[in-house]
C-alpha cells in the first residue's frame, strides 16, 4: 500500500536524516514542547480550565502529522481567588497530556505529566508501534 504524501512533504522529508521512527519520536517532542511553553503561565480557574484544555488540544490538533490529543489540567491543584487582584497561573506540575503521533506507518504515543518522585511534569515516549 502506497503512501499518499503530498511535495511539501516529501521536501521537506529530505531535510530529516533519521528513520520514520526517530521523526515520529522527534514530532512527539516538538509538540509537547509547545504544549509545555506556550500555556503554562496562562490564567486558569476550574471555570476556564475546560476553556483551556480544548484550546491547547486544537492548538496541537491542526499541526503536522498529529492524529490525536488529550489534555487534562488536575482539578485538585486549583484553587479559589482570596481576593480581587488573586489568581492563579498554569503550571506544568497541572498538566497530563497524552499524544499520538504517525509519521508513514509509525504511531507514537507520548506523554506529559507530573511525576512526584521526580518532582517534575517529565515529558516522554509511552510506546511506539507500526500501523
Amino acid at each position: 500500500m502506497a503512501i499518499n504524501r503530498s511535495r511539501r512533504e516529501e521536501l521537506a522529508a529530505k531535510y530529516f536524516n533519521c528513520s520514520p521512527r526517530e521523526r515520529a519520536v522527534f514530532e512527539a517532542g516538538i509538540k509537547l514542547g509547545t504544549i509545555y511553553h506556550q500555556f503554562v503561565g496562562t490564567p486558569v480557574c476550574a471555570a476556564n480550565a475546560d476553556i483551556l484544555e480544548r484550546a491547547m488540544e486544537d492548538g496541537v490538533k491542526v499541526q503536522p502529522f498529529v492524529k490525536d490529543v488529550r489534555v487534562r489540567i488536575d482539578r485538585s491543584a486549583l484553587r479559589k481567588k482570596r481576593d480581587e487582584f488573586d489568581y492563579q497561573t498554569l503550571t506544568g506540575n497541572m498538566l497530563d497530556v497524552t499524544l499520538v503521533i504517525q509519521v508513514e506507518k509509525v504511531r507514537a504515543v507520548a506523554e506529559m505529566r507530573y511525576v512526584s518522585e521526580l518532582r517534575y511534569p517529565l515529558m516522554y515516549v509511552k510506546e511506539i508501534s507500526e500501523v
